[in-house]
């Protein structure tokens, strides 16, 4: 059976381990100091920055990231759900539904207004379970990449593999 519970410091070789696959999963290669960063913040309790891990039969299975933030629509926090990753050998678990439910769970009961996410739209497998809790709605995201103005590798996940600069960067 999942049981999805907070992170905690004895984790953090099979959440590393995990977030190594989530990484490769997306081709993307992040610097150690990124990873490292990332970890320490899900202890530090003046970042918002969480994280949640999965286990099934005493295994570590899977993890989500999350961040509380406020927002100008509400009065209360929101909880933007970064990453979500399931090992391969637990897929088909209901391990990342367990996740999302805990997320979902965890803002009914201390007042976030919403949990929201996104996907890369060829992602059919996260698709399918995201469909599950709600459809997708019609809004377009937009990134700006300021990393990789100044000649440096883009660390952000999803880079634009369409190989063309961004309108406002043509002109440079």
């Amino acid at each position: 059976m999942v049981m999805v519970r907070r992170v905690r410091a004895s984790d953090e070789q099979a959440w590393r381990d995990m977030w190594a696959a989530y990484c490769a999963f997306y081709k993307n290669e992040l610097p150690e100091e990124v990873t490292d960063a990332t970890w320490s913040r899900f202890f530090d309790p003046s970042v918002q920055v969480r994280c949640l891990i999965a286990e099934d039969g005493g295994q570590s299975v899977g993890f989500a990231t999350y961040v509380l933030h406020l927002y100008t629509w509400g009065a209360n926090p929101v909880c933007y759900l970064e990453d979500l990753f399931v090992r391969e050998e637990a897929r088909g678990r209901r391990v990342g539904q367990a996740l999302i439910d805990k997320l979902i769970g965890m803002a009914e009961s201390e007042g976030w207004d919403r949990v929201y996410w996104h996907t890369q739209g060829v992602n059919a497998p996260a698709r399918k379970l995201y469909d599950r809790f709600v459809p997708a709605d019609d809004f377009v995201r937009y990134l700006i990449d300021t990393k990789g103005r100044g000649g440096e590798k883009n660390v952000l996940p999803f880079p634009d593999k369409r190989g063309e600069k961004p309108p406002h960067d043509r002109n440079r």
